[in-house]
């Protein structure tokens, strides 16, 4: 489930934050649409969509997140190659 991956990645361990968690994934796998990436190819057992996605949730985290530019240059590179991928681009377009 990719809601406990991504609680991992964040060092969380309770469902205190599990909304919060999950509204920044439903984001992230709403965003990953933006850049013309067929949304067939966005599935959460994919791994770097997942890692897209952990990525995304990693920048926008917490109020005080210190890494979360990194995260987010991370998260625009993967997202920037993803989207010139043949086997990601979406082609109808």
């Amino acid at each position: 489930m990719l809601l406990e991956s991504v609680k991992r990645e964040l060092r969380v361990s309770n469902s205190v934050f599990d909304g919060e968690v999950q509204d920044l994934i439903d984001a992230a796998l709403l965003d990953l649409r933006i850049p013309q990436i067929d949304a067939t190819k966005i599935v959460e057992t994919d791994p770097l969509i997942k890692r897209a996605v952990i990525l995304y949730c990693k920048a926008n985290f917490g109020l005080d997140n210190p890494d979360s530019e990194k995260y987010q240059r991370s998260y625009d590179n993967l997202v920037e190659k993803l989207s010139l991928s043949s086997s990601y681009k979406d082609v109808s377009v």
